[in-house]
């Protein structure tokens, strides 16, 4: 699952290149394709809205450094806004004093949680 949204947000992020400043009408074009590449993975549109919209916040008007790209600096801008959103604090698994622990593992089909289960009961 993850591999198929960065797939789409780095196929998003490529409209970007070669642009020496990031304007409104070309972050709100790119904005736009992102809110649908994370509609399309199921987050809530809440939760993209907010998110569209710190990025936004934080990206218009933004002069580029002379080393990295207006695509660069707009993937380092969703990255923080993505380490914010999910959290960036390494949260580890409690387990029960008395086994068994119960982990609930939920998402769509083809999503992963066979293989996430298999590498979760190889890693305890």
């Amino acid at each position: 699952m993850f591999d198929d949204l960065s797939r789409k947000l780095d196929a998003v992020l490529k409209k970007l290149r070669g642009q020496g400043k990031i304007s409104e009408a070309n972050v709100a074009e790119t904005l736009r394709e992102v809110r649908r590449v994370l509609l399309d993975a199921d987050v809530h549109y809440k939760v993209a809205k907010q998110f569209i919209d710190d990025v936004l916040k934080r990206a218009v008007g933004q002069e580029v450094l002379q080393s990295i790209t207006p695509a660069q600096l707009i993937v380092k801008i969703i990255n923080d806004e993505l380490v914010k959103l999910l959290g960036s604090a390494h949260v580890g698994v409690e387990f029960s004093p008395l086994p068994p622990t119960v982990i609930l593992v939920a998402g769509l089909q083809g999503s992963g949680k066979t293989t996430f289960c298999a590498k979760l009961e190889g890693s305890v």
